[in-house]
């Protein structure tokens, strides 16, 4: 059986996800993030669509890819018109990549009401079209849209579109599941039908509208097919599309069967959880928490039963090892943890720590003492990890606040600039004052705390952060009650979260910030 070939249209369909918006350089970032992580073939977008994808076809072209096939994406020549004539057809051309991806109507449907053609002349335009760009030397993969709906109203027909691209020398037939209402069972019925009735390898493009993606991408792999299509975090149109991040390790890890291009095929899945992360990045989204494999939850253990038994034998409740992915474990700090999970945090800082010794006596009452006073470090560790780290004078500061002050404009000529910040920050006895604006007095001071600190430490012009959370402690209290701030932070490969506590807002929100770029600090020296 040939290997999987993975099919990333993240610069395409990702970029049709709600929300999604990418310049030209944010596609090349990702294009070469890709074809570096391994993805064979990298669909991205229609150079005859806008001026933006002209722009990247021209910078792409000039690239020297490693390994991946830049594909270019555009339909079927139009109805009455032959393929040399057909300006969209002809712009795929122009884009000059030795792959091209070409959609057609397999749905009768879409060929009658939709397009407003006959039947048989859609089968023509399939054909007509892929046997064009065969004839200019492209590997043609036919994007057979809606092909499982169109098999369930007229199985004839959408077979005879798969056949017409066939005999126009598509390399691949990618079943389309457009609507993404096709379960596994039904898919496993109609590819087996499909396998005795063409010839050319398979592939699967499946969107997540009943959830079933993956299922169904996972599944079409068992039953022979050999392309999978999908989008790197799972964006894309309405629910989005089939999750690559999810789809490479189950094919890798469970199936066995390799998926990434040569060079990457041993060590490639270990860095899933990077590329990611970094891909998260460029689309200015958050990695959803719960993300199979790439997730900062995916192996975060919260149960004392689970953790005991994760730390005597770890396959006991984790399906796969975290470093094989790229992840890592994560104890959550709560009350359910146990004081054994607290000891050995802290002994990943100070080893000949036991629960005995008055070190850990003393730092498990000061973490009982912030849990009264409103902290809650599940899901904010970093804080955590510093809190400890302070306790045992593991921890120097690297900057010191002097002091800050807030102003807002009221009303503001800017409602995206309503409120400035004014920082003085200390580092190693030299001081920095810094001022900036913001949408809000937490954003002014973000800014002005990380432009104070540039000077010093220029990495912290990297943090951006990506969540912003807070919960009020106890209602009861009305306007004096304490409110705990979350806020969670990236530098595009880092992910972490930490949390300040106060009955004043700002004031909670600026501990959530300094142990923040705290924490982003102690991940430099640790990597010096």
């Amino acid at each position: 059986m040939s290997d999987i070939k993975i099919f990333d249209s993240t610069l395409r369909d990702g970029a049709q996800g709600e929300g999604i918006s990418f310049t030209v350089q944010d596609k090349i970032r990702i294009l070469t993030l890709l074809d570096a992580f391994g993805v064979q073939y990298i669909e991205a977008g229609n150079p005859g669509s806008n001026p933006k994808d002209i722009e990247f076809f021209e910078k792409a072209g000039s690239l020297k890819l490693r390994q991946a096939k830049l594909t270019a994406f555009g339909s079927t020549r139009r109805k009455g018109m032959s393929p040399d004539q057909d300006p969209q057809v002809l712009s795929l051309l122009s884009a000059n990549t030795h792959s091209v991806a070409i959609f057609g109507k397999c749905w009768d449907l879409h060929a009658e009401e939709i397009i407003r053609t006959t039947l048989d002349e859609n089968l023509d335009m399939i054909r007509e079209t892929i046997q064009f760009f065969v004839d200019k030397g492209k590997e043609v993969t036919f994007d057979a849209e809606h092909f499982f709906d169109g098999y369930k109203a007229n199985p004839d027909y959408a077979i005879r579109a798969l056949q017409a691209a066939e005999q126009g020398g598509a390399s691949y037939l990618a079943l389309c599941d457009t609507n993404g209402g096709t379960f596994p069972h039904e898919l496993e019925t109609i590819i087996k039908d499909v396998q005795s009735k063409t010839s050319v390898e398979l592939g699967i493009h499946c969107h997540n509208d009943c959830g079933m993606a993956v299922a169904n991408s996972i599944a079409a792999v068992t039953l022979g097919v050999t392309q999978v299509q999908g989008t790197f975090i799972g964006y894309g149109e309405r629910c989005g599309n089939a999750d690559l991040s999810t789809i490479i390790p189950n094919i890798i890890t469970k199936l066995g069967k390799p998926c990434l291009a040569q060079e990457n095929q041993n060590e490639g899945v270990s860095h899933i959880t990077s590329t990611a992360r970094k891909v998260a990045e460029v689309m200015n989204v958050s990695l959803r928490s719960g993300a199979p494999y790439v997730g900062k939850s995916a192996f975060a253990h919260k149960g004392g039963m689970h953790i005991d038994g994760v730390s005597k034998v770890s396959h006991s409740f984790e399906h796969v090892a975290p470093c094989s992915v790229g992840n890592e474990r994560r104890f959550l700090m709560s009350e359910m943890a146990g004081r054994s999970t607290f000891i050995e945090r802290m002994q990943q800082i100070m080893p000949e720590l036991d629960k005995e010794s008055p070190e850990a006596k003393a730092l498990i009452q000061e973490l009982k003492d912030l849990e009264h006073q409103g902290y809650q470090f599940e899901g904010a560790e970093s804080s955590f990890d510093l809190v400890m780290r302070r306790h045992l004078g593991k921890h120097k500061s690297f900057f010191t606040l002097d002091h800050y002050r807030l102003t807002e404009d009221k009303p503001s000529r800017d409602p995206n600039l309503n409120s400035t910040a004014v920082v003085k920050v200390i580092v190693e006895g030299q001081t920095e004052i810094n001022a900036a604006q913001g949408d809000g007095p937490v954003h002014a001071l973000d800014r002005a705390l990380r432009k104070a600190l540039e000077r010093f430490y220029p990495s912290v012009s990297t943090v951006r952060l990506t969540d912003y959370k807070v919960r009020v402690i106890d209602s009861k209290a009305a306007t004096a009650a304490k409110v705990r701030v979350v806020i969670e932070s990236t530098d595009g490969e880092n992910v972490w979260a930490t949390v300040g506590v106060s009955t004043d807002i700002i004031a909670a929100s600026w501990l959530a910030l300094r142990d923040s770029l705290e924490y982003k600090l102690l991940l430099d020296s640790q990597e010096e």
